[in-house]
């Protein structure tokens, strides 16, 4: 149970630790797109156009870049969000049902990271919120009530 001001005083940073989770996701995407596609960081390079694996590289590049950035962020986490789950359930759920025992867990995360970013917008911190073009969904005001609407 929270107190009321520790309540306030998390919801008033609520942005900027979205912005922050937001930030390295993108970032560890962007280095996944990174090792496939340029054999960087310990991992042998896909060959060009090798389905599906190079292509993947280049879409988790892309997206993690621009979620990392905070550029596009909702369409690009959605296109991370299902290249993930496309990505387990044809290359690893065939090995077991759960993540642990699939070596699943990775997409997983990703996954569902991306979509809550989705849903949630790109928080503080990102350059099109710079040129306000881009805003979380609500504001961070607390929970949506119907008398809020």
């Amino acid at each position: 149970m929270t107190t009321p001001r520790l309540d306030d005083w998390l919801t008033t940073h609520r942005p900027h630790v979205l912005g922050l989770f937001r930030m390295v996701l993108g970032l560890l995407f962007a280095t996944e797109g990174a090792a496939t596609v340029f054999g960087v960081l310990d991992r042998k390079a896909s060959a060009t156009g090798d389905w599906p694996f190079w292509y993947a590289g280049v879409i988790e590049l892309v997206c993690g870049t621009l979620v990392l950035l905070g550029v596009a962020t909702r369409s690009a986490a959605f296109l991370g969000s299902g290249i993930m789950a496309f990505a387990y359930f044809t290359e690893h759920q065939q090995d077991g049902l759960f993540p642990l025992q699939n070596g699943g867990l990775a997409p997983v995360l990703f996954c569902w990271g991306f979509l809550l970013i989705v849903f949630s917008g790109p928080g503080a911190f990102s350059l099109a919120g710079l040129v306000g073009r881009e805003r979380s969904a609500r504001p961070a005001t607390g929970p949506i009530t119907e008398r809020s609407r």
